[in-house]
């Protein structure tokens, strides 16, 4: 449904984004992921239109967006990080004129009923945008996307400013869109992605680093592991055999759970599984592993390790670089 190639954008000396290429499916939901400033909006406006890229393609539905741009413009819905709102209007004059702006064929009393069900802004349709709160504006901005029932919906930085509990109707607004709706998120929280998204892409300083599956995200980072386990025996000499133990990278005692048991975090080398020799090394001294849970890795670690991988891979190929020119 959606496809980039080698996309590039150039600003003087500076590249925005740099060849970057991925695809988005029909029916997925795709979380773009990157700091301030990595390139996500840039992307998306190349993607949307509003910007012209350097060099490079991007699809929407088979269509080129500089080629055909009012064709492509149809399949899309597009909710920037500021929405488009005019705040004199009442929420039902604005979607209106949406309606009209866009020439949309569907009927359209029936049609914007419909969204309005979706969005959840029927007790506010007869209200001036100016008088709405944070929350109820964003999902007016998510109505105007809507209208003409694109094909694909491009949301930039959905729920900045909002409060946690707007927070999480967005979100279950935004996998309800994900039913019949091919969904792009950019942004640059991370549990937005982990909470909404199938796949995951992630960009930092305009290159793309990392396209892969939500769950399976970690792997690309050499897979280190995390466990909580209980333990009964004397804390220190627990802790202090823990620490030395070959295989783990680093442990912490987490506090005492029962009367004679502790809690101990405890994240093993890069692509170790530390639980086999961890069991016998702990019944040979007696102490009983009366609990273990995995705690897997989070997003944040995940991408913290992407970024740090990609300087580190960005060193090397200087220093090669370097290598080369001075033989």
């Amino acid at each position: 449904m959606i496809k980039i190639e080698n996309l590039v954008k150039q600003y003087g000396d500076i590249r925005a984004v740099d060849n970057i290429s991925f695809e988005v499916n029909e029916g997925e939901i795709v979380g773009f992921l990157g700091p301030n400033g990595a390139g996500k909006s840039t992307t998306m406006n190349m993607l949307t239109g509003y910007l012209s890229s350097t060099s490079g393609k991007a699809m929407i539905d088979g269509i080129d967006i500089l080629e055909q741009p009012l064709e492509a413009k149809k399949r899309i819905g597009f909710l920037p990080e500021q929405p488009p709102l005019y705040l004199d209007m009442t929420v039902e004059e604005y979607l209106n004129f949406i309606y009209d702006l866009k020439g949309c064929k569907l009927n359209r009393r029936k049609h914007l009923h419909e969204i309005c069900e979706v969005v959840r802004i029927n007790e506010v349709y007869k209200r001036i945008i100016r008088n709405l709160s944070k929350g109820y504006r964003q999902r007016v901005g998510i109505a105007q996307a809507l209208v003409g029932n694109p094909k694909v919906i491009i949301f930039d930085e959905p729920t900045v400013g909002l409060d946690p509990k707007q927070i999480v109707e967005i979100r279950n607004l935004i996998r309800t869109l994900g039913r019949n709706h091919t969904v792009i998120l950019s942004t640059h929280i991370l549990p937005e992605v982990s909470a909404v998204c199938e796949r995951i892409v992630v960009i930092n300083k305009g290159k793309l680093i990392a396209n892969e599956k939500t769950e399976e995200i970690s792997r690309v980072v050499d897979g280190f592991r995390r466990l909580c386990v209980k333990i009964v025996g004397p804390q220190e000499e627990v802790l202090a055999a823990l620490k030395n133990k070959e295989g783990i990278a680093y442990c912490e005692c987490l506090g005492q759970r029962e009367a004679d048991s502790y809690a101990y975090l405890i994240e093993s080398q890069p692509g170790v599984d530390i639980r086999r020799p961890l069991f016998f090394a702990l019944a040979e001294k007696g102490w009983a592993m009366i609990g273990e849970e995995t705690m897997g890795t989070n997003l944040e670690d995940v991408f913290l390790a992407l970024l740090e991988r990609n300087d580190e891979r960005k060193k090397k190929r200087n220093v090669v670089k370097s290598n080369i020119i001075a033989k």
